[in-house]
C-alpha cells in the first residue's frame, strides 16, 4: 500500500513539474521583448532601420523612430518549428491600419489553418499614407519577427490584401522578395488594378519571382471591383510573366470571403510539399 501511495505521489509530482515546465516555456516566448503565450495576439513597438526610415520619409512624412508590429500565433505555436507567415496589407481608405485587417478579415481563418499572422503600422497615421510608408512599417515588423525567433528568416511567407490593400500588396511583396523573404503566395481580394506588375518592375526581385503563386478572390456581386475588372487584373499579371495564377469566385460582394481565404492558404502550402 505504501508503495502504491509513493508511486501515486510521484505521478502527481511529475504532472505538476510537466505543467510548470510547459507554462515556463510559454511564458518565455517573447516578440520584440514583449512576452506572450501561444494562441494570443501580441503588439510591440519595433525600431526602424536606415532603409525603413528612408522609405517612411517619402512623400514628406515625418520619420518616426519606431513602428508598431502585431503578431498572432496559433495555440500550438512553437518557434523551434517552421511556420508559414501571412503578412497583411490594408487599404489606406477610412484610416485603416494593417493590424485592423489582420483582426477583422484574416485572424480567425489564418490561425485555424495554422498560419502565423503579422502586420506592421506606424505609431500614428501617416501624413501621406504611401506604399513606401506601408512597406517601411511592414519591413520593420518582419525584422522584429526574425530577431525574435531564430531561423524565422527561412519561414515561408505570403502576403494578403483586400481592395486598396491588394494594390498595396502588389507594391510591397516584390520588395519583400528582393530583401530575401521566402515568398510562397500572394492573396488578392477585391482588386481592380494591377499594381503587382509595376511593383515587380520597380523592385526587380528576379525572374524566379514570376513563379510566385497568386490567388485572386472575386465576388460575383462586387460593385467596387467588378468580376470583369478582377479577371482583367489576373490577365495583366499573367501577361507580365507570372505563371502560377488562380482565380476563385464566390457569391458575395466587396468583401474578404473566409472560404476563399482558406482555399488560398491551403493552396500555397500544398505547392511547397
Amino acid at each position: 500500500m505504501n508503495r502504491l501511495l509513493l508511486i501515486g505521489q510521484l505521478a502527481v509530482t511529475l504532472n505538476l513539474l510537466a505543467t510548470f515546465v510547459t507554462e515556463a516555456a510559454e511564458a518565455s516566448l517573447n516578440f520584440a521583448g514583449v512576452p506572450f503565450s501561444p494562441g494570443s495576439t501580441v503588439r510591440a513597438n519595433v525600431p526602424l532601420n536606415t532603409q525603413e526610415k528612408s522609405l517612411a520619409g517619402q512623400g514628406g512624412n515625418p520619420v518616426p523612430q519606431s513602428a508598431v508590429a502585431v503578431l498572432a500565433t496559433p495555440r500550438n505555436f512553437d518557434p523551434k518549428k517552421s511556420w508559414p507567415v501571412l503578412v497583411i496589407c490594408s487599404t489606406s481608405d477610412f484610416k485603416r491600419q494593417n493590424r485592423d485587417d489582420l483582426a477583422d478579415f484574416y485572424r480567425r481563418v489564418g490561425l485555424a489553418e495554422d498560419w502565423v499572422l503579422l502586420a506592421g503600422d506606424g505609431p500614428q497615421h501617416a501624413r501621406n499614407d504611401t506604399a513606401a510608408w506601408r512597406a517601411a512599417m511592414t519591413l520593420a515588423a518582419i525584422d522584429a519577427l526574425h530577431h525574435s525567433f531564430a531561423g524565422s528568416e527561412k519561414w515561408p511567407m505570403a502576403c494578403a490584401g483586400f481592395s486598396g490593400g491588394a494594390k498595396g500588396a502588389g507594391s510591397i511583396v516584390p520588395l519583400l522578395a528582393r530583401g530575401g523573404c521566402r515568398i510562397i503566395g500572394i492573396y488578392l481580394t477585391g482588386v481592380n488594378q494591377d499594381y503587382l506588375t509595376e511593383g515587380y518592375s520597380r523592385s526587380k526581385p528576379g525572374a524566379n519571382f514570376l513563379s510566385t503563386p497568386i490567388y485572386v478572390s472575386a465576388g460575383h456581386d462586387d460593385r467596387i471591383a467588378t468580376l470583369e475588372q478582377q479577371y482583367d487584373v489576373a490577365g495583366s499579371i499573367k501577361r507580365t510573366g507570372f505563371n502560377r495564377g488562380r482565380i476563385g469566385t464566390f457569391r458575395g460582394g466587396h468583401e474578404v470571403n473566409d472560404a476563399q481565404t482558406s482555399i488560398a492558404l491551403r493552396w500555397f502550402r500544398a505547392l511547397q510539399k
